[in-house]
């Protein structure tokens, strides 16, 4: 997905997903319809279409899921059952080379940062995976992915320099192992590989696209097992990487995000792709269409609107006509960037974005599948895996003349042998007009004819799309047309079961084939039109909130409203791979979230989630002589109605529980910038000392680096100490500090207070000055500044150099003296790239006092602490804080409870920085003066629902008279009754001491 990077004039991009799943478990799972085969391959393959999976065509239909912006791998299949209840097939994912390899040469996957679990999870929810290791991966990372220390290597990155590409080799070796064990072909979820990412533009000067470095790329996948079809993800459909370009892949894909990432103004469109087939066709004309992200979302930046606007800019109705018209460019492989966002926990997001990566996906950061965007994309996705002659499809020409009434209407006719698709949008894609019409089927079984036929028109109601078909094939049963949109259609021993829908109050009409029908064997609800011919049957209705129903023989057709059909779902049966001999899905109305569904002769087992008490409507899947039907493994009462649906009803019980009031709790408090005390030894710290640097970004202009990462510090605040020996002319003090977009820094001089760079929603740098006090001769003095880390830049543009724009002091002048009178020492987290807590990760701490002792960790040691001062109480001086108090929580199992922590509404004149803590994992950071988050969801598994927490909160305060927080408070989302799987407590080991520590 593409990324602004703010002191820069282009935008980034970044991001790809996609997705993969096991054979078995996609066959038995998914329930996917054979289709035509290609005798002569197996396992992987594709034509022009669409993918192969051991020789039957499959809509890969993915959300992009980053497990790693999640750390609780028992969600994983949570998350994972979620999408694939959208009717999703796969699900794509990149994985964080920084988060894997804090030190050259030491990778470490394990806990919470190992793929295995991702890859057992997707099997199980039988998903299909889109495995995407970069090297480099952008995504709103720090660095792209890059871990800091590349800031190190001189050659550039993204190219064929020879110590950029030795680099790599231990990340991509390790990492290539996993994906390989997972691949399909090893009895995996992993059907497709994408290597590198959005390698798609370069500096003036930087040999593009580089071929050597992409075959190099490419052969450190295929000598590491991979074996699957590479696929590439190209930030603008250029084409780099396509067939017949250098170092193609496999497959050509790009992605597109046409509304970009100004959330400030949801309601404008402003921007349409209409030419992506020719540009395919163009390009890549032997392989599927890809688009590998599209856009589900947009991110927001600090001091931006906040992700509920993002949320209103790509919608429900963005999803209708965007994505729809995406269907009509014949798109089989297609990934929507984001479709769950999670957090940018313990600093591993890039300096042009906060806490949350919320996205504004389908699913939100607290995982909860509320969103309008959800119960769309459950529709569209369910209406194209169900309809195989969609991944045959030949895109016509458009038309606004040629297939309705009126040319205020733009169709895309698709046709598949007979099968034509006719996907409708207005000719202004945004207009928010109501426009009638009539559909003209051109060349239909039925002859040239205009429908509805019985009366009435069709209406596009504001910003709308539909997709009509006409000679569509119900597995064995012809439905001659349809205005209505369909859900889905599922057949059974002993019938077929459609289901369609249409918006509220508009008019449609169906037709199917009347094959040896007699009127008896012809039933509807009372309000719905039903005309018999020798040829056809007729259905006209004007959709209402009532579910109607018109059964024609064998087929069961159910008709029902938009705001209805949001509740249907289609759930696979069975849970786990290989465990069903029945090829079935269930089809059934209910409830928040339907998830499972097991199958026998006599019995039926559905696991779901409740928020309310729901009836349960089954419409077609069930076992004819049902006699046990539970829910959650808990048995429920039915009935059977004249249709054989199956009726019950499913009982929510809200839970009993209580949330602690946090400013009641007993909190305990400790100063964590000792380092501007007249005593304070930093014996240990790093030395300044080296009198070059590699960073080919900036070139010095101290007598030694000052640059962090040159120590191995790359992430969370900074501290430098600088000594010098007062002359007694000394008047002011200049320093440039550079820490990232909307970073902030305070210098002192020894323990007094000089002032802060408060910092901006723009700026990633500042130059300061500061006038100094009047010093005596031969006085040893010594600055502190600290500097809040905001992560490193990416490093979209090849040969940019922007990951390398470093972090820490750029320059300084103290006046009257020459700048090697300064000696300078500085500290990040402890030990650096040699960090200490391999559980939580390289990322997760910062410089802080507090951090580098471990307090931030459960159970510190208190009992010296302040007693009674709580962070609402704040420091009455400027400098950092730390306050820590134990969260007892005891909540019932059965039920899914987001946690979050709230503080206080933005206020632009108050100036403190605070960091969040749960059980030692930084799940906030909260800038008071730009903003925009103040509420920091923290999931289960991190969080113990059963026992005792620690949260801990580091306050920074950038003003002399020093700060609070207004209030803090620990609140509770919507309890939803849950049949998920438990979910693990992680480890997050307590603390003890560090012997090391300073």
């Amino acid at each position: 997905m593409y990324t602004r990077v703010f002191h820069l004039s282009f935008f980034i991009w970044s991001c790809l997903s996609f997705v993969a799943f096991t054979v078995g478990s996609f066959q038995q799972n998914l329930k996917v319809r054979p289709y035509a085969r290609d005798p002569l391959q197996d396992v992987v393959t594709w034509d022009e279409h669409s993918i192969f999976v051991n020789g039957e065509r499959v809509l890969f239909f993915s959300g992009e899921f980053h497990a790693f912006r999640l750390p609780v791998p028992s969600l994983w299949l949570d998350i994972l059952q979620k999408i694939r209840s959208l009717g999703f097939t796969g699900v794509s994912f990149y994985v964080d080379w920084a988060l894997l390899e804090g030190k050259p040469g030491e990778y470490s996957a394990e806990g919470v940062f190992a793929l295995e679990p991702l890859f057992e999870a997707a099997s199980k929810a039988g998903i299909y995976l889109l495995a995407r290791p970069g090297p480099y991966i952008n995504a709103e990372v720090s660095g792209g992915g890059y871990p800091g220390w590349l800031q190190r290597v001189e050659g550039y990155l993204r190219t064929n320099a020879t110590d950029y590409l030795a680099t790599t080799e231990n990340y991509m070796t390790s990492v290539l192992k996993s994906i390989s064990n997972a691949q399909i072909t090893n009895g995996g979820p992993v059907i497709l590989v994408q290597p590198e990412n959005e390698y798609s533009q370069a500096v003036s000067g930087i040999p593009f696209p580089n071929a050597d470095y992409m075959e190099y790329v490419e052969d450190q996948f295929r000598k590491n097992g991979i074996v699957v079809p590479l696929i590439s993800n190209d930030a603008s459909p250029y084409g780099h990487n396509a067939p017949g370009q250098p170092a193609p892949v496999d497959i050509y894909g790009h992605d597109g995000y046409p509304l970009g990432f100004d959330c400030s103004n949801p309601s404008r469109w402003t921007s349409f792709n209409t030419n992506f087939r020719t540009l395919h066709l163009e390009q890549s004309p032997s392989t599927p269409y890809s688009i590998v992200e599209f856009q589900g979302g947009a991110f927001d930046p600090w001091g931006g609107v906040g992700f509920d606007k993002c949320l209103s800019l790509v919608n429900y109705e963005f999803e209708r006509v965007y994505y729809k018209n995406n269907y009509g460019f014949g798109v089989t492989i297609y990934n929507l960037y984001m479709i769950f966002g999670g957090s940018n926990w313990g600093n591993l997001g890039h300096p042009g974005g906060y806490t949350s990566y919320d996205y504004g996906a389908t699913i939100a950061e607290d995982r909860s599948v509320a969103r309008e965007k959800y119960s769309e994309m459950k529709l569209q996705a369910n209406f194209l895996v169900a309809s195989p002659a969609y991944l045959t499809v030949t895109p016509g020409t458009p038309s606004t003349t040629q297939y309705t009434t009126s040319s205020d209407v733009y169709v895309t006719p698709l046709k598949s042998n007979e099968t034509q698709f006719y996907v409708v949008r207005h000719s202004l894609f945004n207009s928010t007009e109501a426009t009638t019409y009539k559909l003209r089927l051109d060349g239909s079984s039925s002859g040239n004819i205009t429908v509805p036929q019985l009366g009435g028109s069709l209406t596009l109601n504001g910003r709308d799309s539909k997709i009509h078909v006409s000679d569509y094939d119900l597995g064995g049963t012809t439905l001659l047309y349809s205005t209505a949109e369909i859900f889905t259609w599922q057949k059974y021993g002993n019938g077929t079961v459609l289901v369609v829908y249409g918006g509220p109050g508009e008019q449609h009409e169906l037709a199917v084939s009347q094959i040896g029908i007699s009127s008896s064997e012809i039933n509807a609800s009372l309000d719905v039109l039903v005309n018999s011919t020798e040829t056809s049957v007729i259905v006209n209705w004007l959709t209402s909130a009532t579910a109607q129903y018109v059964t024609i023989g064998d087929l069961q057709v159910y008709i029902v409203d938009r705001n209805t059909a949001y509740n249907f779902w289609v759930i696979p049966s069975g849970n786990s791979l290989y465990t069903n001999t029945e090829d079935v899905n269930i089809v059934a109305k209910s409830g928040y979230l339907l998830r499972t569904a097991n199958v026998t002769e006599t019995s039926l087992d559905i696991t779901g989630d409740l928020n309310a008490t729901s009836p349960l409507w089954i419409v077609g899947g069930a076992p004819k002589n049902l006699k046990t039907l539970t829910f959650n493994g808990q048995e429920v009462e039915f009935s059977v109605d004249e249709n054989g649906a199956i009726s019950s009803n499913l009982t929510y019980i809200a839970p009993e529980f209580a949330v602690p009031t946090l400013k009641d709790l007993q909190w305990y408090y400790i100063d964590s910038l000792p380092e501007i005390q007249g005593d304070y030894d930093d014996d240990a710290w790093t030395l300044a000392s080296f009198a070059t640097t590699n960073n080919t970004s900036r070139a010095l202009t101290t007598p030694t680096s000052l640059y962090a990462s040159d120590y191995g510090y790359h992430a969370g605040s900074l501290i430098y100490r600088g000594k010098f020996t007062a002359k007694g002319n000394e008047t002011t003090f200049k320093v440039e500090t550079q820490g990232g977009t909307a970073y902030g820094a305070s210098i002192f001089l020894d323990s007094s207070f000089l002032g802060s760079t408060v910092g901006n929603k723009s700026a990633a740098s500042a130059n300061a000055t500061f006038a100094l006090p009047q010093l005596g001769a031969d006085e040893v003095h010594t600055f502190t500044i600290l500097i809040d880390h905001m992560g490193l830049d990416e490093e979209w543009t090849v040969g940019s150099n922007t990951m390398r724009s470093p972090r820490g002091v750029l320059n300084y002048d103290l006046a009257g003296h020459d700048q090697s009178d300064v000696t300078w020492k500085l500290t990040g987290n402890l030990g650096g790239e040699d960090y200490v807590d391999h559980v939580r990760g390289p990322l997760n701490e910062g410089a802080l006092y507090a951090e580098r002792q471990g307090y931030h960790l459960p159970s510190p040691p208190v009992e010296t602490w302040t007693k009674g001062l709580s962070p609402i109480d704040g420091i009455s001086s400027a400098g950092v804080g730390f306050f820590t108090t134990s969260v007892d929580l005891d909540f019932p199992s059965g039920y899914d409870i987001p946690l979050s922590i709230r503080l206080p509404a933005i206020n632009f004149t108050s100036t403190i920085r605070v960091q969040l803590y749960v059980n030692g994992w930084q799940f906030g950071k909260y800038v008071s003066n730009i903003g925009p988050q103040t509420q920091y969801p923290v999931p289960e598994g991190i969080w113990n629902y059963n026992g005792q927490n620690w949260l801990a909160v580091s306050l920074w305060a950038l003003e002399a008279a020093g700060g609070s927080i207004a209030s803090i408070e620990l609140v509770a989302s919507e309890a939803v009754q849950s049949g998920r799987e438990q979910v693990q407590v992680v480890e997050s080991p307590a603390w003890s001491q560090r012997a090391e520590a300073y």
